[in-house]
Parts: C-alpha cells; sequence; structure tokens
C-alpha cells in the first residue's frame, strides 16, 4: 500500500501501543496523520510524548465530522465498533477503513501464525514465539498485548516466523477485509464482551474470522473436547488439525494430545513422544491446553521436535496471568489481573493454593457469575470486593451461593483491597487477585490494574523489611 501523500485519521490512539504504532508508522511513511481520541490529553500522555518528534495533528476529546469527511482512509482502533457514525461518515465521503492489523496483514512479507480465543490467548502466543525463537531467533511476537505488529515490519523477511495474538475486535476488522493468517489457532470459546456483542452467535462469528478467509492448503488448530469449536470445524476452508488434554477421536498426522503426563503428536508413522509434564512450569490443566496448541502450531511452521522440551523447561509464563508476584509474611500474592471473564476467574481459583483470599469485582461485560460464585464456595476462603459496575451482580450471585458471610466488604482501592485480604488471611495464604470483570472505572485497563497491585504489594514488602 502506498501511503505517501494520503490523509490518514488514526480514530483511538489508545494506551496498548496499536494505535500509537500505526501512527508512527503512517507518519514515517510520509502520510499526512490526525490522530483523534475521546480521551484527554492527561490520559494519553505516555503515547503524546511518544510520537511527540513526529509531525501529528492531535485532535483530543472529541471527534470531528470534517476530519472524516475529508480524509483518504481511517484506521479504526479495534475498541470503536463498526458502527461508529463517524466510521460510516467516512465510507460515505470514500475512505478506506482499516485497522493497524489490515495494514499489517497487507505489507507483511511472511507466513502469520494468528491465535485467538476466549481464555489462554495470550499465554499460546507468547509460548508458540518462545518455543520458535528456540529454533529461529529471528521470530516476532506481536499483536493484542502491547506490542505494535507494524512497529516490527522492517525486521521482518518472507521468512521469520510472526507470532500474532488476536482479539474479536481485530478479527471484525480483518473479517470485512476478507484476511485470515496462513497458521490460525482458535484456544476456546466461551461467553465473553456480551456488551460489545449482544449474543453468543455474533461472538462466535467474531472469533471464527481468523479462519474463515483461509486458504485449503492452510492450516487451523483447535482444542479438542470444545462443542464450539467442533461446529466450527465444519465450516472452515483450511486442513484443521486437533490439540488439547486429550487425544482426538481421529488421529491424524500433526494433531498434539496429553496422555496422562506425556505431550504426544502423531507423525506418519504413530505417535512420537514431544515432553513431559516435568518440562511444563506452569500448573493446572488449562496450561497443558496450551501448551499442546502451542507444540502443534510450532510442528506445523517446521520447527523439529527435538528442540521443543528444552525451550519447554525455560518457559516461565506471562506476567498479569497468574503471576506469582511476591511471598510477604508467609502470603503468596498472585496477579491474575487478565482474568477479566467469570471463566478465567474460576481457572484460578480452581488451581491456586489453598487458603484463597479472592480479589475479585469490578466492571461490567454483561456476563453471569452464578457458576463462578458456586466455584468460589469451594475454593474462596474469604473474598475481597472492588468498586464497579459488575459488582453487584458478582456480590448477589455469591449471596445466592450461600457464601456471604465469606465477604469481607467492598473497596474503593486496590491498596484497600489488598490491605483487609492480608488483614483476614489464615497463614500461610494466597492473595490471589483474579476479578472475573474488566477494570474500566477505578483503571485505565488490566494491565494498569496488574501493575497497582505489583506496587502496592512492593510496598508490603518494604514495610516488612523496615
Amino acid at each position: 500500500m502506498e501511503l505517501r501523500g494520503k490523509k490518514i485519521v488514526v480514530m483511538g490512539l489508545g494506551v496498548h501501543g496499536g494505535g500509537l504504532g500505526v501512527a508512527r508508522f503512517c507518519a514515517e511513511a510520509g502520510a499526512e496523520v490526525t490522530v483523534t481520541d475521546l480521551r484527554n490529553a492527561d490520559i494519553l500522555a505516555d503515547s503524546l510524548t511518544a510520537l511527540a518528534d513526529l509531525p501529528i495533528t492531535f485532535v483530543l476529546g472529541e471527534h470531528r465530522a470534517s476530519d472524516f469527511q475529508q480524509c483518504d482512509i481511517v484506521v479504526q482502533n479495534p475498541a470503536v465498533p463498526a458502527t461508529s457514525p463517524f466510521l460510516a461518515m467516512a465510507r460515505a465521503a470514500g475512505a478506506h477503513i482499516e485497522m493497524e492489523m489490515t495494514l499489517f496483514f497487507r505489507l507483511c512479507p511472511a507466513p502469520i501464525i494468528g491465535i485467538t480465543g476466549t481464555k489462554g490467548k495470550t499465554t499460546t502466543s507468547t509460548l508458540t514465539a518462545f518455543l520458535l525463537t528456540a529454533w529461529r531467533p529471528d521470530t516476532v511476537l506481536a499483536g493484542n498485548m502491547r506490542i505494535s505488529a507494524l512497529a516490527q515490519l522492517a525486521h521482518i523477511t518472507p521468512t521469520t516466523p510472526v507470532v500474532l495474538e488476536l482479539s474479536s475486535f481485530v478479527l471484525e476488522g480483518l473479517g470485512v477485509a476478507g484476511l485470515s493468517p496462513a497458521y490460525a489457532a482458535i484456544t476456546n470459546i466461551h461467553p465473553d464482551h456480551l456488551d460489545r456483542y449482544g449474543d453468543m452467535a455474533s461472538y462466535i462469528a467474531a472469533k471464527a474470522a481468523i479462519g474463515q478467509h483461509q486458504h485449503p492448503h492452510d492450516t487451523l488448530v483447535l482444542q479438542t473436547g470444545d462443542p464450539v469449536l467442533h461446529e466450527l470445524a465444519l465450516t472452515m476452508p483450511s486442513h484443521v488439525y486437533w490439540s488439547g488434554t486429550r487425544q482426538p477421536d481421529v488421529l491424524q498426522r500433526g494433531d498434539t494430545w496429553w496422555q496422562a503426563d506425556t505431550l504426544y503428536c502423531q507423525t506418519a508413522t504413530g505417535a512420537q513422544v514431544v515432553a513431559h509434564a516435568s518440562d511444563v512450569q506452569l500448573a493446572g490443566l488449562h496450561s497443558r491446553a496450551n501448551v499442546a496448541m502451542a507444540v502443534a502450531l510450532v510442528l506445523q511452521v517446521g520447527m523439529p521436535v527435538d528442540l521443543i522440551a528444552p525451550a519447554l523447561r525455560r518457559f516461565e509464563g506471562v506476567e498479569h496471568r497468574q503471576e506469582r508476584v511476591a511471598t510477604i509474611n508467609g502470603h503468596t500474592f498472585v496477579n491474575d489481573t487478565a482474568a477479566t471473564m467469570p471463566d478465567a476467574a474460576m481457572v484460578a481459583l480452581e488451581c491456586m493454593p489453598k487458603p484463597i483470599i479472592w480479589i475479585a469485582g469490578g466492571a461490567d461485560k454483561k456476563l453471569a457469575f452464578s457458576e463462578l460464585a458456586q466455584v468460589a464456595t469451594q475454593h474462596a476462603h474469604q473474598i475481597v470486593l472492588l468498586d464497579g459496575t459488575a459488582t453487584p451482580a458478582l456480590r448477589s450471585a455469591l449471596v445466592e451461593a450461600g457464601i456471604a458471610d465469606r465477604i469481607v466488604g467492598s473497596f474503593d482501592s486496590l491498596a484497600g483491597a489488598v490491605q483487609a485480604a492480608q488483614q483476614v488471611a489464615p497463614h500461610p495464604a494466597t492473595i490471589l487477585l483474579s476479578p472475573g470483570c474488566a477494570s474500566f472505572g477505578m483503571f485505565r485497563n488490566e494491565f494498569h490494574r496488574g501493575e497497582e497491585f505489583r506496587a502496592v504489594v512492593a510496598r508490603l514488602g518494604t514495610q516488612e523489611a523496615i
């Protein structure tokens, strides 16, 4: 794509790096760039500072109709819904609508490995790239993890392994553009983001876009045992492989699965051992599923089997996901801020050492909490709630489950919540931040929430040292 001289509006700068990366890329390519965002300069300060060396026009706190009516291209932040009247205005004026990821797909010279799913996509993407790096040190990791894909483009050759984590919001744009990665994977599909999609059918359709525009010779890896994925497999144009914590019903070359404590892959001559449970540092059955999928992908790309187990032994996990922050006064503090949906919090409660003091609550995504509350009856010793639009519904579910007496209180600061958790914790205990809700309101995003949790815990450690 020729961007030089084009009038480009970047709609939504954001704080995760995607808008920043695409604004820099377009400006350095010679485009006339206007960045517009409804948030103010104080909230966007870090992103604005990072772009201060470029001739970019910033429109903050509003969107101006004239910007959308007089541009050639609008680069839509994934958080901006496709129904935005400003996007409709731009289309009516003849502008093309792109996202950072659609631009990247059009410009990337290498085959792309794209990974999505409701749970596990970040860990699976990071692990896939980590494994590939042991074979190909030039491997690139980017996407829905505060890493701009376009910023990596200059380092990518036609043979560079490129791993992208793709959210449903990004996949909406790729689907409209008719773009899918050559290698794709879906970890699982559970209810999420129903505040945006309204129903599961629309959410599933967004996730399915990762494979719908593949070619017959492309690769799609799906997790065994997920009924939604088994239905989707029937509609996909590419070759489907299966991975997971049990052997597929019909084995084919390329499938991967755990049997007891051994990970196998199916080859032309039969099942081959890839690794053992002792090679994996991550806890929980869900982690084994993520490992099986990452291994299936790297084998499809061509990584030798004998390099996988040594690389697995060095992988320690991903920040903000069941991340052990510190042990203070006998208590282990765990940062699982990325658990922004009930299913993810359930997994953390089920696999963390007991007794658990659970910190939960936050912003509403129109998700149900009844099942999470039932899991809490079995695994949460005490519950500390964070104020937010979803917290009353979570509290009601906990009361209905019969554990109202375990609720310590509801707090308008993370520091207050952690202090309360520490006060009620028996020794030793796991103090677990696994909110089961989005972060907006009290925090900029879930990463800000996790960083605040780390900072609060660090201060506790300093106090203990004194």
